[in-house]
C-alpha cells in the first residue's frame, strides 16, 4: 500500500511538473507573437512615416519650385518697367531738345 501511495504522489507531482512545463511555454510563445505584433506594428508605422515624409518633401519641392517661379517673374516685370521708364525718359530727353 505504501508503495502504491508513493507511485501516486509520483505521478502527481510529474503531472503537475508537465502542466508547469506547458504552462511555461505556452507564456513563451504569447511572448514571442505579441513581440512579433509589435515589431510589425513598428515596421508598419515607420513605413507610413517614411511616406508621409516623402509626400510632405515633394509639397515642400512643390512649394520652393512655385516660388521661385513667382520671384522670377516678379524680377521679369521689374526688367521690362526699368526699360520702359528708360524709354520714357529718353523720350523727355528727345522732346526737350531744340
Amino acid at each position: 500500500m505504501k508503495n502504491i501511495l508513493i507511485i501516486a504522489l509520483a505521478s502527481i507531482a510529474l503531472v503537475a511538473c508537465d502542466q508547469q512545463k506547458a504552462a511555461i511555454e505556452d507564456n513563451k510563445d504569447a511572448t514571442q507573437e505579441a513581440l512579433d505584433n509589435q515589431k510589425e506594428a513598428v515596421d508598419e508605422a515607420a513605413g507610413a512615416a517614411k511616406d508621409q515624409a516623402e509626400k510632405n518633401a515633394e509639397l515642400q519641392r512643390e512649394r520652393i519650385e512655385a516660388q521661385k517661379d513667382a520671384t522670377q517673374a516678379q524680377i521679369e516685370a521689374d526688367k521690362k518697367k526699368a526699360e520702359a521708364q528708360a524709354e520714357a525718359d529718353k523720350a523727355a530727353v528727345e522732346a526737350r531738345k531744340p
